[in-house]
């Protein structure tokens, strides 16, 4: 039927036309973002996954940066500590030295004054051991924590070990000296006891930071895996959609034309009249 109160097929082709452009909108924002889903309306299912997915990895982020934060604590505290156990070493060789019964009064004096400021440096190598102000081997903290999930809900906890002059490792006095030979005797045994006590603690902070470590690494993998799951759902591909898009640009060229010739249609009914 010929009409022109109304033009069909130049409605269809209107139809179609608009839906490439539309097809053409999508395709470019994939191309211009590297996402097939950048919105909730793109896909609001996977969008939502995406989303969840994200806010894990940057939970992850911040569980590394608290690992790494518990770990360089631990290692200021067994730096110390292995520092503290070369100074009970000289420590002990000076007592040792001074339980000779035939040394000179002078000479033990000289070895008391030696071990005194050996004595004293682990006072100052306790005091000093601190980072970003928590410090593990003076007693002032019981323990710190480290994150290990992305929710918080787990933790990781290091113990402190008490380093300091008369304290739970160390148990040479913070007075201790030796006056004569019966004194740096008693001292070489005080000291032994100290050093196995010390090693132990030692061996307890590098566990720790052992875990640490070996924690760090499995959040890292974690964390990489999340963000290739999400670069699988949300990223496009950018080589089929730009094949894509030269399709539709085609496809929107022939639209153009189909409508053109759609809207010229109701003109040959002119004909009819001549």
């Amino acid at each position: 039927m010929a009409t022109i109160n109304t033009n069909a097929g130049a409605m269809v082709a209107l139809q179609n036309l608009n839906q490439t452009n539309r097809d053409m909108e999508q395709v470019q924002s994939r191309i211009n973002t590297g996402l097939a889903v950048a919105s909730a309306k793109d896909n609001g299912g996977v969008y939502a996954i995406a989303q969840k997915m994200r806010s894990d990895v940057n939970g992850y982020a911040a569980v590394g940066n608290s690992l790494d934060l518990a770990a360089s604590t631990t290692d200021v505290a067994l730096a110390a500590g292995e520092a503290i156990g070369d100074i009970l070493i000289e420590m002990k060789e000076k007592a040792l030295a001074a339980s000779d019964s035939s040394l000179d009064t002078a000479s033990r004096t000289a070895l008391n004054e030696d071990f005194k400021a050996l004595r004293d440096q682990i006072t100052t190598i306790v005091d000093n051991a601190e980072f970003n102000g928590t410090n593990l081997i003076n007693g002032s903290v019981t323990s710190i924590s480290a994150l290990a999930n992305a929710d918080g809900s787990n933790t990781i906890t290091i113990s402190d070990q008490n380093f300091s002059l008369g304290g739970g490792s160390v148990t040479v006095a913070a007075t201790a000296s030796f006056a004569s030979a019966g004194d740096a005797s008693t001292l070489v045994t005080t000291i032994e006891t100290s050093l196995d006590n010390l090693n132990a603690s030692l061996a307890k902070l590098g566990t720790a930071s052992s875990s640490l470590e070996i924690h760090k690494g499995f959040v890292g993998k974690l964390s990489d895996a999340l963000e290739k799951g999400i670069g699988n759902l949300v990223d496009a591909d950018l080589a089929k959609e730009s094949a894509r898009l030269q399709s539709l640009q085609v496809k929107q060229q022939l639209g153009v034309q189909a409508l053109s010739i759609a809207n010229s249609a109701p003109s040959t009914i002119l004909g009819y009249f001549r």
